[in-house]
């Protein structure tokens, strides 16, 4: 069985680590491999080796940072490939979905590679006589991330490439379910020629999470999860003077009005709530369907619902893979059984699906769920898997109270003809990204992401422009260089601009 090592200070290492998990083939049922799971001195090792790079990466200059985030950005492109490759093997994801969520990663990291450019301060000459001021952005030291099982490239590539851009040194903690693909990230950065300690792995559970967010020498975290996690990492981070971005769950709902082109959203919601097994924090999870467009929606939903190829993520005629785990399978099953069993309508059954030569495979075929409720289990929860629920409103301003009366606001989206409605809709949600016929609104990586109410703990949003804001320190500098024939003379009145 192969073992999954950490990565610290520039190479592969067991450390202390005696106890492992397993890592499974989502399409068969077996495990493919086990992992090192991290003890309290693994992290303190590898806090320590960063904190060590970071005295000389701190004053790396901007061309040099530039020069290797170019190698890395063009080794990410060579191995584009095999990134998808292990993403699908251990995530389930299928090989076209997995090389999509590579070159959303790609995308941070080009836009890392403008970092001269991002870091430029700005400059006010002769604020007051003989004085001018101007600013800067300093690195904030070791930064950590904590990343979800569901995009173990595209989600860590959120945070480390704007990190060691800024300058910062970096310990990330992926998710123990599909670890592979951070190893071979780190052995990319090495080849492109980032110094050993700038970029490292451990591997582990909530042993590791915690020595990181403890460690005194760790100055900021960067989290993408689950709600109750997001909480409980800003929460102790917060606690130990640590900056904290904690990007949380969510309930995304897409509104279909009676004027949309229902053969577009429906092909559109059936991609956004099926795509990845329905394993995305953007994916659309909630149908509410606008007066009388709700019969025909559902029936268009059914029969593209019946047609999603399933099957192992290495096949390419599979449109949707497995679930990550045993235990995510059940629990999707157990919400499909709650709804109906609440008084919800059972229009088609992922329950009943069998993948031929994969029977122990983790599948779940696609589900839609009808006339369901907002105090059903299956509204409420974020069941993260292929389980579309279709609410049915009579107006607009129904479908908008009851998007912002849930406790999510990570995505949305509205299918409409009418530009008036796309207005009103945008500018009243209480959500963080919105879609215009769009169903998955995530933004470039030139705009930030990130959600409003419990999906996000911290003010701060993830890459982007507010990823450079979060992991630097911003310092003002007021000077003046006095005639040494003309001394100034000091007063004991507070300084004004004169």
């Amino acid at each position: 069985m192969r073992t999954i090592q950490h990565w610290i200070d520039g190479a592969a290492t067991a450390g202390v680590s005696h106890r492992t998990a397993p890592v499974f083939d989502p399409a068969t049922g077996a495990p493919q491999a086990e992992v090192l799971l991290a003890e309290e001195a693994d992290v303190r090792t590898a806090v320590a080796a960063a904190a060590r790079a970071f005295e000389d990466w701190q004053d790396a200059s901007l061309s040099r940072r530039t020069g290797i985030l170019f190698a890395f950005r063009q080794l990410m492109y060579d191995h584009l490939d095999e990134l998808a490759g292990i993403v699908s093997d251990e995530h389930g994801k299928v090989l076209a979905d997995a090389r999509g969520e590579v070159q959303r990663g790609l995308e941070v990291v080009e836009f890392a590679c403008g970092i001269p450019q991002l870091l430029k301060g700005d400059y006010s000459d002769q604020v007051s006589g003989g004085v001018d001021s101007f600013t800067f952005r300093q690195p904030l030291g070791v930064v950590a991330g904590i990343t979800p099982f569901n995009f173990p490239v595209m989600v860590p590539s959120w945070m480390h490439p704007v990190a060691i851009a800024c300058g910062n040194t970096f310990v990330l903690k992926p998710s123990e379910r599909d670890p592979s693909a951070s190893l071979l990230i780190a052995r990319l950065w090495a080849e492109a020629g980032l110094p050993d300690g700038v970029f490292n792995v451990v591997h582990g559970d909530k042993v590791a999470v915690d020595a990181l967010l403890d460690a005194p020498q760790v100055a900021a975290v960067s989290f993408v999860g689950s709600t109750p996690i997001a909480r409980y990492i800003h929460g102790r981070a917060s606690a130990a003077g640590k900056r904290v971005q904690a990007l949380g769950g969510a309930k995304n709902h897409a509104v279909v009005l009676e004027d949309a082109d229902l053969e577009f959203a429906a092909n559109h919601l059936t991609a956004a709530a099926f795509g990845s097994a329905g394993q995305r924090c953007m994916a659309i999870s909630v149908a509410i369907a606008v007066g009388a467009a709700g019969d025909r929606l559902v029936e268009v939903l059914r029969g593209k619902a019946a047609q999603v190829r399933v099957g192992p993520g290495r096949d390419d005629s599979s449109e949707m893979g497995p679930v990550v785990t045993r235990e995510a399978r059940d629990r999707v099953i157990g919400y499909i059984e709650s709804g109906e069993a609440q008084g919800a309508t059972l229009v088609v059954d992922g329950r009943k699906l069998t993948v031929p030569g994969h029977e122990d495979g983790f599948f779940v075929g696609p589900t839609v769920l009808d006339h369901v409720t907002a105090d059903m289990d299956a509204y409420r929860d974020e069941i993260f898997g292929p389980v579309v629920v279709v609410v049915r409103v009579d107006t607009l301003d129904e479908a908008i109270a009851l998007i912002n009366a849930n406790p999510y606001g990570n995505g949305t989206a509205i299918f409409t003809a009418s530009g008036e409605a796309a207005r009103r809709f945008q500018r009243a949600v209480t959500v963080g990204m919105v879609g215009i016929n769009v169903p998955i609104p995530v933004p470039m990586a030139y705009h930030s992401f990130g959600g409003w109410k419990d999906s996000l703990f911290g003010e701060s949003h993830i890459h982007g422009p507010d990823g450079v804001r979060f992991y630097t320190r911003a310092k003002v500098v007021t000077a003046r260089w006095p005639h040494v024939e003309h001394p100034v003379v000091a007063s004991l009145q507070f300084p004004t601009a004169t």
